[in-house]
């Protein structure tokens, strides 16, 4: 596996992050020496190119949107493309229309919601809403009904109540996330977000991050075994730390997987039966050619 860096910088302004302030601006790179880079990379066998930027969605290098680089970027021949990060509002239907029609593109996408809460998207400075959002993700399982989605959740931001919470959780349980990275929100020095009136007590946040937690692990422990029985291709990482006689990898929706094998299998992309889902990764066996 490796990585590319297709742009740098921020230009969303999100009223907690302080990344467009020591970062900069976003400068998207040239497609040509993106595309160089993941020649080379493919010539030297890399099985999977994940694409970086903070929001690569407003990728703009050369006047190629990101659909178009993704589309060169498969046409290389590497077996696998991840991408990240994605912001909801630029999420076009061209990309959506890519990642339906080319299968090298891993069927995973990290959907930041942040908060459920259209109020608090508002102070957020996120520039969507609960609603537009939904209608996102409806389009995504529409054109890819496989897709695994992940996300990242603030608990507690300036000024958040209880009712705001609960739009939160309530889109928790409509889009059912494989995982969420839950977040307390903490200030950062600098943003406006710091200085925002009616900070949240730190018993309440506490109370509402575990509730939160609670439900995402039940409805991702739920949805991760949809797979089970099923044979998919997992890429090999690496041999298990706890067991030696397993290896470690992932499948194209990023869930792990646990089989029989040895370092040699590493960088190899293995048929693999799901006899067992653990919650959050699954038991496997190899399948014979």
């Amino acid at each position: 596996k490796s990585f590319v860096n297709i742009m740098y910088g921020c230009n969303n302004f999100c009223s907690y992050c302080i990344v467009p302030y020591v970062r900069g601006r976003e400068r998207s790179r040239e497609p040509e020496s993106v595309l160089e880079e993941c020649k080379r990379l493919v010539d030297q066998g890399v099985q999977e190119i994940t694409l970086l930027g903070q929001n690569v969605n407003s990728y703009r290098g050369g006047g190629s949107e990101f659909s178009e680089l993704l589309r060169r970027v498969d046409a290389l021949g590497v077996p696998r493309i991840r991408f990240m990060t994605s912001h909801p509002k630029d999420l076009s239907d061209e990309l959506i229309q890519v990642m339906a029609e080319e299968p090298k593109i891993c069927r995973h996408l990290h959907l930041p919601l942040q908060s459920g809460s259209t109020e608090i998207l508002d102070k957020m400075n996120r520039r969507y809403t609960k609603e537009s959002y939904l209608r996102l993700v409806d389009k995504l399982r529409a054109a890819c009904p496989d897709i695994s989605i992940t996300t990242d959740i603030i608990v507690g931001f300036p000024g958040e109540t209880e009712d705001d919470f609960l739009e939160t959780m309530d889109v928790v349980r409509k889009v059912r996330y494989d995982s969420a990275y839950t977040f307390i929100y903490s200030k950062r020095t600098g943003t406006p977000a710091a200085v925002m009136e009616n900070q949240v007590p730190e018993a309440v946040v506490k109370d509402r991050f575990n509730r939160l937690l609670e439900e995402v692990q039940t409805i991702a422990a739920d949805v991760c075994s949809r797979f089970e029985g099923s044979i998919q291709d997992v890429l090999v990482e690496e041999v298990n730390h706890q067991d030696p006689e397993l290896v470690t990898g992932r499948m194209s929706s990023n869930i792990v997987v646990h089989f029989k094998g040895d370092a040699s299998l590493i960088g190899k992309i293995v048929p693999v039966k799901l006899t067992s889902c653990r919650n959050f990764y699954y038991i496997g066996e190899p399948v014979q050619a």
